[in-house]
């Protein structure tokens, strides 16, 4: 076992960063390009697609939350803020709130409708509720609400890695960058 903590996330918790990050984006995209369409064969082809991403997000949530309990990340800088260092904290347990909470009220309001949820039509979760339109709106509120909490959030999280790459100038976002490396102390 190593003697010296890392200054740097491993590759894989990098992977798993990048994957969701990238996913949430991709979430967005089809959620927004669903949204003004009418019911037809376009708009359920980009939801179940969006239904497929957010299962994905889900699983990878999980392997990475296991990850994250086995490699712990590294420290905070030293000399940190101590509302930073408390945002930092409350910004991480969030998000992973939110990788859990948005894909969950997702399956559980189409569940509410009785739709299914196909994995790229691999195959199909099963319904977590039965049918009902009074769980459906509350469901369809709460994903809603999620998203803009999550959206929120990410932005924040993003100005706070750019914030310590400019302006603190440490290495705060550098160590979840892959191929690069922290500054010499």
């Amino acid at each position: 076992m190593p003697t010296s903590k890392s200054t740097r996330y491993d590759a894989i918790a990098q992977t798993f960063h990048w994957v969701i990050a990238a996913l949430i984006v991709v979430q967005f995209v089809l959620a927004i390009m669903a949204d003004d369409l009418p019911v037809g064969m376009h708009k359920l082809g980009l939801l179940a697609r969006h239904k497929s991403f957010g299962m994905t997000i889900l699983m990878l949530a999980v392997l990475r939350l296991l990850w994250r309990l086995k490699n712990p990340p590294p420290e905070l800088p030293s000399g940190m803020p101590a509302i930073e260092e408390f945002l930092a904290r409350f910004t991480h347990i969030a998000m992973y709130g939110f990788l859990f909470a948005m894909p969950l009220s997702g399956w559980l309001m189409s569940s509410a409708k009785n739709y299914s949820v196909s994995w790229f039509g691999l195959f199909t979760w099963p319904n977590l509720i039965s049918k009902s339109e009074n769980a459906f709106h509350l469901l369809d509120n709460t994903h809603k609400i999620l998203a803009i909490a999550l959206f929120t959030t990410a932005a924040l999280h993003i100005a706070a890695a750019l914030k310590h790459h400019f302006w603190t100038k440490d290495d705060v976002l550098r160590r979840m960058l892959p191929f690069t490396k922290n500054k010499k102390p």
